[in-house]
């Protein structure tokens, strides 16, 4: 297991994820727009298989997917298999969420979270099925306080099992109380040693409470990856619910509001990855490209301001339809 030999304890930049390809419906702004109605498993297919050569070639290494994100770890698995020569890739999954959209736009739910032993069983079993012994990190999906996922120690010990055959095990992490998520999960250990050391969560310029506990978890030693630094979208051009004053800065710079949201999540000392979500190969260029941006101290005091209640930015990020 573990078959990345990218230097373990070196940040990769900028990663892709393939949250928004690997199904037909998701939360992001703009779907409409970049997708249209291609959306058959094919369309979607041959979209991913585009999304990560365009990521490989802009210097991605590290591409992220997960059971919940329809056929995204199929996809990831085809691509991966029809690219033997590329052993220079972190390949990271996540386990706790069932896809049950059935690959319908209007599906009344299209994931369910279920962080039993019996679902961790389950799903790691279609994981490895797929992606075999290229999976090299295995997330807990959205792990909080009120799933019992981080004190259940049948569990943890079962996810130390697949930590000991050479898999990096971690959480990923979402809403208001992200910050108690993370520093609960730093204090699992199994058989005297951390059992999660990948922590993988949201954090955008107009969400960053969880920054703390990140860096927290950077100086026990786990990597760290942020999800969701355009904020689902609202952080790209032409958003329509993009805070004015962030418009402003990039427009100052002189850069594209994506290449600002993700320069400043690459800016903060703790991170090792930060995802792309883009769907098309230029989107993916362009969040490549903010590892060339390097923010000065004032600016990034500046997008310090524009933080919302988290309470606040959850809210709206729960309202959001799939499309």
């Amino acid at each position: 297991m573990g078959a990345g030999t990218t230097d373990p304890t070196r940040p990769v930049g900028v990663g892709i994820g393939l949250a928004a390809v690997g199904r037909p419906a998701y939360i992001n702004s703009g779907r409409a727009h970049d997708l249209g109605t291609h959306r058959a498993v094919e369309e979607l297919r041959d979209r991913t298989a585009a999304v990560l050569d365009a990521a490989y070639a802009a210097g991605m290494r590290y591409l992220d997917a997960a059971r919940s994100y329809g056929r995204a770890e199929e996809f990831l698995a085809e691509w991966l298999a029809a690219h033997p020569e590329i052993d220079d890739v972190v390949v990271g999954s996540k386990w706790g969420y069932r896809y049950v959209g059935e690959w319908r736009l209007d599906a009344p739910v299209h994931e369910v979270k279920d962080h039993s032993l019996a679902a961790f069983t389950e799903q790691l079993a279609e994981t490895e099925a797929l992606l075999g012994s290229r999976l090299d990190v295995y997330h807990v999906h959205s792990a909080t306080l009120d799933t019992g996922v981080l004190d259940d120690v049948e569990l943890h010990e079962a996810m130390a099992a697949l930590r000991d055959r050479g898999v990096r095990v971690g959480v990923s992490t979402s809403g208001p109380a992200q910050p108690e998520a993370v520093l609960k999960a730093l204090d699992v250990e199994v058989g005297g040693a951390p059992l999660f050391t990948s922590i993988q969560s949201t954090w955008n310029l107009l969400e960053p409470s969880v920054g703390p506990a990140l860096a927290e978890a950077a100086a026990r030693g786990a990597r760290v990856i942020v999800k969701e630094a355009v904020a689902n979208g609202r952080l790209t051009p032409g958003a329509p619910d993009t805070p004015p004053r962030v418009v402003e800065v990039a427009e100052r710079l002189g850069i594209p509001l994506d290449q600002l949201a993700i320069a400043a999540a690459l800016a903060q000392p703790w991170t090792w990855c930060v995802l792309s979500g883009g769907v098309d190969p230029a989107q993916v260029a362009s969040n490549a490209a903010a590892e060339q941006v390097q923010l000065p101290a004032d600016v990034l005091a500046e997008l310090g301001e524009l933080a919302e209640r988290p309470a606040d930015y959850w809210s709206e990020r729960s309202a959001r339809a799939w499309s």
